[in-house]
């Protein structure tokens, strides 16, 4: 979609928001959070994504692309603030997976790395919220969660045959674009194939960090009066993640806001507690980016991401005009009738040009 279309929409759910919802009821629920508890969740935030550098950093090197934990933190990092600073959250992947295609000289391996990191983050997220959408269907009032769960079933298993398919399209019948990337992901995908436990770790530890996320987000409501099972955030905050990670919106900005609310809305919760929620939420999202604003800037600044020798000089400017220069000097005092000097001379010549 293009940009502009991403604004329109933004701007336009922010505008719905704005009208409908009650801003004396989200100013009075955002002001019950005080700013320590505030900074505790941007910490547990940055632990989170801290963690997950060494998930990426697991993905690249199943890709023979070898990454110091520095330079995989200065990789992460300024994905994580460029996803503030770019469209959409694909935006930092893409600055990520090029600044570690540089450093580890791997493009193939700096790709798989950022394809299985997103990837098993959205597998954990469907295997979260199918884990509420359960929990959520045994209470008394689980018909919004058994529809929920019959929802991602579907989706799931139709996902699952799409992958086969396009898994088993031959590369030549790929537009002519997509080919390398693809030829590459499939390079990268056979060396992951050797070493599942490299994938079953990075599903593990998708589900540990997206897991406390959740948790993160049940306890911010609580702290400003939402009580809901602990099942529905399970349920509900993975949904509303999928759907702020769709291509339509400015980073998922008032996406996010709006199908949180909307999901809690069956559960007894107040639109305007759920968007205030979401927007607490956003909140910490915007600090977490800028702290890996900061981790870059610092870590770029004591040593910055080395690039491939193409794209370095070979040599200074000034080291081509200085050697004919000193050619004519040396030449009176080195010439001579003989032979041996003027063959000399002419091996040497090749030097200078």
């Amino acid at each position: 979609m293009k940009v502009w279309l991403r604004v329109v929409v933004s701007v336009g759910l922010l505008a719905l928001i704005f009208v409908f919802v009650p801003w004396s009821t989200v100013s009075a629920a955002v002001t019950k959070l005080n700013w320590w508890q505030w900074l505790g969740f941007v910490a547990l935030f940055v632990l989170g994504h801290a963690i997950g550098t060494f998930k990426w950093r697991g993905f690249v090197a199943a890709g023979r692309g070898m990454l110091t934990v520095r330079d995989a933190f200065q990789c992460y990092a300024a994905g994580l603030f460029a996803n503030l600073c770019l469209p959409s959250i694909a935006g930092g992947d893409v600055l990520r997976m090029i600044m570690a295609g540089k450093c580890a000289r791997r493009p193939e391996a700096a790709f798989l790395g950022g394809l299985m990191d997103r990837l098993t983050d959205t597998i954990s997220l469907a295997i979260l919220a199918g884990i509420g959408a359960v929990a959520v269907g045994n209470s008394d009032s689980g018909t919004f969660g058994r529809a929920i769960g019959i929802t991602l079933a579907l989706g799931i298993f139709g996902g699952g045959i799409a992958l086969v398919i396009v898994g088993g399209m031959r590369l030549r019948r790929w537009p002519a674009k997509l080919r390398r990337p693809i030829g590459r992901t499939l390079v990268g995908l056979r060396h992951l194939r050797r070493r599942p436990s490299v994938a079953l770790t990075g599903l593990a530890l998708s589900l540990f960090i997206q897991g406390g996320f959740v948790l993160l987000n049940a306890e911010l409501g609580r702290a400003i009066g939402l009580t809901p099972p602990l099942a529905v955030w399970f349920l509900v905050w993975p949904l509303a993640k999928v759907v702020s990670l769709l291509p339509i919106s400015l980073g998922g900005l008032a996406v996010r806001e709006a199908s949180l609310a909307a999901l809690l809305a069956p559960f007894g919760v107040p639109i305007a507690m759920g968007v205030s929620v979401s927007l607490l939420w956003q909140s910490v999202l915007i600090a977490g980016g800028l702290v890996g604003g900061l981790v870059w800037f610092a870590l770029s600044r004591s040593r910055p991401i080395a690039t491939p020798p193409l794209f370095k000089r070979s040599a200074p400017a000034s080291a081509p005009a200085s050697a004919p220069a000193s050619a004519p000097a040396s030449a009176p005092a080195s010439a001579s009738p003989s032979s041996s000097a003027s063959s000399s001379a002419s091996a040497s010549s090749p030097a200078h040009v």
